[in-house]
């Protein structure tokens, strides 16, 4: 004669999950179905899910900001964690806030002692033009992933230069100071429009053995761009192993040719419209010769006289109307916002600055 299978006794779904283990050993003398193993790892999962919100949010706390210019500005973030697990040429991916957009940023510095690492931004975009307004001392980031990428390799070289224009000068800054501690002879070649736009002298000074300052007007340093810094130092070194160089991709295109005719390694390192960072998307891939290579788990930094330039240019800007459509939205948001009109009902203006947010989907599009 069959066994009569035992029956559980309904309960509130708060009951169950406020004890699964319980639960669980209940499922497991039952012979009901599904199998029991599935009914103990569905009720674990619902509770682990349930008590989420319960589970207090880790704060990205940000601790100091300095502003260089009026669009470029750093961010200094309490996150002992990932300061212990950087390296030279990692990158995070960022979320100001729940709504926000996910967006890639090289670690520009980090401080193991303090717990802190250091993003500079330059406010070009809706995201990060929203974050120049709302990212101030005292505040928190919603999400802060990483630290991702492969490492930059700074144990080899014996000379090596590093390259960084424009914002592209703050990522440099690890690689270098990776390399001087690593015993490296580390020459720094650092463009900037103009002597006003200069950041960071002295941190580069303390870890390079010599700094070559370019500017496009010749208020500092050389008159010219980074191109030329570059065959300064070779001028100068004719023994260099290595050169890493950061920043808008013609100017790394034009690093890559620089280097082409004295067989220098040259390695430059991309950051190419990315999504999730972790290499399901795709929409990182870069061309080098005939491999392709997504930045976010082969890289970031890859071999500059491999890579194809052009169709990483072309790659970022195949968004372009979008993110100019969507930096307007949000501007007129924010417009609309501060225009206070007088003489106008209190449950009317409260209508008026109650809009939507750039990105939700409202009718009428």
């Amino acid at each position: 004669m069959a066994a009569r299978r035992r029956r559980i006794a309904p309960r509130k779904r708060s009951q169950l999950l406020n004890d699964p283990l319980r639960s669980g050993l209940e499922l497991n003398q039952s012979n009901t179905r599904p199998s029991r193993v599935i009914q103990i790892i569905t009720l674990l999962v619902i509770w682990v899910m349930t008590m989420t919100d319960a589970i207090p949010r880790a704060s990205f706390e940000i601790l100091g900001r300095e502003d260089f210019s009026e669009v470029t500005y750093s961010l200094v973030i309490h996150h002992p964690l990932m300061a212990r697990a950087a390296r030279p040429g990692q990158f995070v991916i960022v979320m100001s806030h729940e709504a926000g957009e996910r967006i890639p940023l090289t670690i520009a510095d980090f401080d193991r002692e303090k717990g802190t690492i250091t993003l500079v931004i330059q406010a070009v975009g809706k995201t990060t033009k929203e974050m120049q307004q709302t990212c101030k001392v005292g505040t928190a980031l919603y999400a802060l992933v990483g630290p991702m990428g492969v490492p930059s390799p700074v144990g080899a070289a014996k000379k090596v230069v590093c390259v960084g224009g424009g914002l592209g000068v703050a990522p440099i800054f690890p690689q270098a100071r990776g390399f001087k501690e690593n015993g490296a002879y580390v020459i720094g070649v650092l463009g900037f429009r103009t002597e006003k736009l200069i950041f960071w002298r002295d941190k580069f000074n303390a870890y390079c053995d010599e700094l070559i300052l370019c500017t496009d007007d010749g208020s500092a340093g050389i008159k010219g761009f980074v191109s030329d810094g570059i065959k300064l130092a070779i001028s100068r070194h004719p023994d260099i192993d290595e050169v890493v160089a950061i920043g808008p991709p013609l100017m790394m295109k034009a690093c890559a040719e620089t280097t082409r005719p004295h067989a220098i390694k040259t390695v430059v390192s991309l950051n190419p419209i990315m999504v999730d960072g972790t290499g399901m998307c795709g929409g990182c891939r870069v061309k080098l010769g005939d491999q392709v290579k997504f930045a976010c788990v082969d890289g970031p930094d890859f071999d500059a006289h491999k890579v194809d330039f052009g169709d990483l240019m072309m790659r970022l800007r195949r968004y372009a109307d979008e993110e100019k459509a969507a930096l307007h939205r949000w501007s007129e948001n924010c417009r609309m916002k501060n225009f206070v009109p007088t003489q106008v009902p209190p449950d009317l203006m409260r209508e008026m600055l109650e809009l939507p947010d750039a990105y939700d989907e409202v009718p009428g599009g």
